[in-house]
């Protein structure tokens, strides 16, 4: 019951979140691309890389707590449904060249960000769990 809780409550949040940053109105951005779904997909598979990275590599996190955060929270955050329907209506406009463009840019980031979101958690987070478990390791010593 527990598990369904939190991906429920990851859920919310991540809509919310995703609800919000739809919103945002950028400051003369006139383009077909829709940035706004482009941003929170692109967010959303860095988060997600990053926190399944440490969750796996250096956390001994709850697996209930980690799908609350990534099926629940990136799921609902993440929106895969929002971009095919504007690609469609890019298409549907005859905005070929855009739709193309919102799909590339989509999938290269999207991995882009993925592996760095990799990267980020095993260089930098890693560090500071490490340290922590040194820091742990010489006070058990002493």
């Amino acid at each position: 019951m527990k598990k369904y809780l939190l991906i429920a409550g990851g859920g919310a949040l991540g809509a919310i979140l995703r609800f919000i940053i739809k919103n945002i109105n950028f400051y003369n951005y006139k383009e077909a691309i829709p940035l706004n779904t482009l941003i929170i997909n692109i967010t959303g598979s860095f988060v997600l890389a990053l926190i399944s990275t440490i969750a796996i590599e250096n956390l001994e996190l709850d697996n209930d707590i980690r799908l609350g955060i990534t099926t629940g929270f990136i799921g609902a955050y993440t929106t895969f449904s929002t971009m095919c329907k504007e690609t469609v209506g890019l298409i549907n406009h005859g905005l070929y060249f855009s739709s193309i463009l919102y799909i590339s840019f989509s999938v290269i980031f999207g991995l882009c960000f993925a592996y760095f979101g990799v990267i980020v958690a095993r260089k930098g987070v890693s560090r500071f769990f490490n340290k922590k478990t040194e820091d742990n390791e010489e006070e058990k010593i002493s």
